[in-house]
C-alpha cells in the first residue's frame, strides 16, 4: 500500500486507529516525539506494523468500496489476501 493512500484513509477514519497512533497522528512530529517520550520513557514497548495500527481503517474502508465485483481489486490496492478481504466483507472478521 502506498503512503498517501494509507494518509488518506487513516485520516477519513482516524477514530479507529489504535492508541496512541491516534493521538500521534494529529500532531507535528516534534510534538508527537515529546509526548510520545512523555508516556512510555523508560518503558520498553513494542511498535506493532503499519497494519497493525491502520488495520481497522483500512478494513472499514474496503467495506465500504466492496460493491460485489471487486474483490481483485482490493486486493491488489490494499495487499491484503483474497480470502481475507471476502471473509471481510461477509462479516467474518
Amino acid at each position: 500500500m502506498n503512503e498517501q493512500a494509507l494518509k488518506k484513509v487513516a485520516f477519513k477514519y482516524k477514530e479507529l486507529i489504535m492508541p496512541p497512533y491516534n493521538q500521534m497522528i494529529e500532531m507535528d512530529g516534534f510534538e508527537a516525539i515529546c509526548i510520545f517520550s512523555k508516556t512510555h520513557s523508560g518503558t520498553s514497548i513494542y511498535v506493532p506494523s503499519i497494519r497493525t495500527i491502520f488495520g481497522r481503517c483500512l478494513d472499514k474502508d474496503m467495506i465500504n468500496l466492496y460493491n460485489r465485483t471487486n474483490i481483485r481489486e482490493l486486493v491488489q490496492k490494499y495487499g491484503y489476501s483474497e480470502k481475507y478481504v471476502r471473509d471481510l466483507v461477509r462479516g467474518d472478521k
